[in-house]
Formats: structure tokens, C-alpha cells, sequence
């Protein structure tokens, strides 16, 4: 069990600094190929990976599912994000992507029609209704609310929808080569916007920007998948999945010393309050009773 804490530490040590680094990113590229541009690194990597290993290839349905995996943590999280992030704050952004685990959560209780306690309900709604307060709070009342936060919304949707497919998926193909495989199905149109990107706007950044988009392809979008996904395996996955609450805890931290956003009260107790109840959501996931009477 140590073991697969330690390696789930690690992933969301990894992706903690996903969102600092696209804003400093979006300093030197544009959003659409930060979004694409990454996923194009990473699915040269995870080709090569796949390759190397010689890796047997996933059968028809299995490719419809990895469209889905594609769509939610290839696709959608990283373009929403990248997007949203031109005019949120990192901190804001991590505190509306809190939600992400008990999301998750209900994704996948939907998806495995598994039956959970109603304090999974009841904590999952709070947890959404905190973030949304947070986002009211934060642009000044519910009519100052901006495109960024329909887009981290829709960001932590798109990703838990991928979480979820993903984490069934990697039963049957492995945990890294779902990831991989995923990768490699959507490059072709990551190649397209990241062209298209290109031609609208070439990139003129600094070395340290592209240092924060080489870390955004190599480690956010593949590398850190390996150390996640490893965690969750090792088990056990209920354990190690609320290692995912610490997240944004950390993005935070990081938002505060690698870009100088201010720590206010309201981040601190909209935080505390969307942690609180994803973990309370994600802790209250199954009903222990209906597992001891073995029912679905």
C-alpha cells in the first residue's frame, strides 16, 4: 500500500505544476498551441514508447473507448484550461479544478452504475456549489462570472469524463499504454491546430517559457501519467485516488512562489471548502452497507 501512495504522490506531484506552468507558458505562446502543442510532443513520446515495447494494438472497440480518453485528458482539459487561463489566475484556476476528483468520482459511478451512499450526492453537490461560489466570489458576483470559469468548468468535466474511461480502460490495456494509445489516436488533430497555431501566430518565447512547455508535453500530458497510473494500480485505488485532493493545495503553493499570486482569505476558505467536500465525496463514494449485502 506504501508503495502505491508514494507513486500517486509522485503523479500529483507532477501535475501540480501544470497550471503555474501554462501561465507562464501563455507568456510566450498562444493558448491553442500550448493546448495542441503539447499533445503533440507526448504522443511522439508515447509512439516511441509503444513501439519499443511492442505493444499489441487495441481491437475496435477499445479504440471508441480511447476516443472518449482522447477527448476528456488529450483534447479537452489541456485546450479549456489553456484557454481559460489567458485571463484567470493560476490560483483561481486550481481552486475550480479542486472539483476535479469528486467529478471524477460521479463519472465514474455513472458510467460502472454503481449505487453510493446519498452523503456521496449531497457532498458532490456542495462541492460543486462551493466552486461556484468561489468563481462568483472571485469575479465579483454572479453576473461578473467570465468565459474563463465556463471553460475550467467544462475543463474538469472534460477530464473526469477521461479519468473515469480511462481508469476502466487501463484494466484491459495497462495503465501507461492507455494514456499512450490515447495520445496517439488524437495527434492528428492535435498536428492540424498546432499547424493552424503556428500560422496565426508563431511562437516568440523565452527559454524559460519553453522550458514550461517542454515540462506541460513531457511530464503533464505522459510522464506524469506513469507514476498516477502505477499508484492506482498498486492500490488500493480508493486510497490512492484522494491523494489527488492535495493538488491544488500545492498548485497554489506554487502559484504563490513561481508567480507572485497573493494568498487572500477568499482563496483559502474557497479551497478549504471545495477539498472538504470532494474528499468527503470521494471518501463516501460506496455504500458500505450494499457492498457487505454484495449488491451492485
Amino acid at each position: 500500500m506504501r508503495a502505491g501512495l508514494l507513486w500517486g504522490l509522485l503523479g500529483v506531484l507532477a501535475f501540480s505544476f501544470t497550471v503555474p506552468f501554462t501561465r507562464i507558458a501563455l507568456g510566450g505562446f498562444p493558448p491553442l498551441f500550448i493546448g495542441a502543442g503539447r499533445a503533440v510532443v507526448a504522443a511522439a513520446l508515447a509512439a516511441a514508447a509503444l513501439a519499443l515495447t511492442r505493444q499489441a494494438l487495441p481491437d475496435r472497440r477499445q479504440w471508441a473507448r480511447l476516443a472518449i480518453v482522447a477527448g476528456g485528458v488529450v483534447a479537452g482539459f489541456p485546450l479549456l484550461t489553456s484557454f481559460a487561463l489567458t485571463t484567470a489566475s493560476a490560483t483561481h484556476g486550481a481552486v475550480v479544478i479542486a472539483l476535479l476528483p469528486a467529478a471524477t468520482a460521479v463519472i465514474a459511478v455513472l458510467r460502472a452504475r454503481e449505487r453510493p451512499a446519498r452523503s456521496f450526492w449531497v457532498f458532490a453537490g456542495l462541492g460543486a456549489v462551493a466552486a461556484v461560489l468561489f468563481a462568483a466570489v472571485h469575479s465579483g458576483g454572479f453576473g461578473g462570472l467570465h468565459w474563463s470559469d465556463l471553460l475550467l468548468f467544462g475543463a474538469v468535466l472534460a477530464a473526469a469524463i477521461g479519468y473515469a474511461e480511462g481508469g476502466m480502460l487501463s484494466r484491459e490495456l495497462g495503465s501507461w499504454q492507455t494514456v499512450s494509445w490515447a495520445l496517439v489516436l488524437a495527434a492528428p488533430l492535435m498536428i492540424v491546430l498546432t499547424a493552424i497555431s503556428v500560422m496565426q501566430q508563431p511562437p516568440s518565447a523565452t527559454p524559460v517559457e519553453w522550458a514550461a512547455f517542454g515540462y506541460l508535453a513531457a511530464v503533464s500530458m505522459f510522464l506524469g501519467f506513469f507514476a498516477w497510473y502505477r499508484g492506482l494500480a498498486i492500490g488500493p485505488m480508493s486510497r490512492v485516488s484522494q491523494i489527488q485532493l492535495v493538488q491544488p493545495v500545492l498548485t497554489i503553493l506554487w502559484a504563490a512562489l513561481l508567480l507572485g499570486e497573493p494568498l487572500t482569505w477568499q482563496t483559502l476558505v474557497g479551497g478549504a471548502a471545495v477539498i472538504l467536500c470532494a474528499g468527503l465525496a470521494v471518501r463516501s463514494r460506496l455504500d458500505p452497507k450494499r457492498l457487505l449485502r454484495g449488491g451492485p
